[in-house]
């Protein structure tokens, strides 16, 4: 018996949830009867790439940024470590690169 007012009550939950986060505004959806996509439809133009995402930086370069932001990084905590104060801690290296 409490099984089967468990399961009522289930249905019964499920059905309020279903009638409360139901739009009066969405269509109801139809099924879809093409078997194949047009293919206008189906593909997306490719977006055009800005100029600066187009040019190739050579990898040798962004490992030297890399390793210069590391270097600068590595020198402001042993700073720190030396003598530790707050301005020191909040403040900004002089990395190009975000910290």
């Amino acid at each position: 018996m409490g099984a089967v007012l468990s399961m009522f009550g289930l249905a019964v939950a499920c059905l309020t949830f279903g009638a409360a986060t139901r739009t009066e505004d969405s269509p109801v959806e139809e099924p879809v009867t093409e078997t194949a996509p047009s293919p206008a439809r189906f593909f997306v133009d490719t977006p055009a790439l800005p100029v600066t995402a187009r040019v190739r930086i050579p990898i040798e370069a962004l490992l030297l940024q890399i390793e210069n932001h590391v270097r600068l990084e590595h020198a402001a905590a042993e700073c720190f470590v030396e003598s530790p104060n707050v301005s020191r801690l909040h403040s900004r290296t002089i990395s190009p690169l975000v910290n």
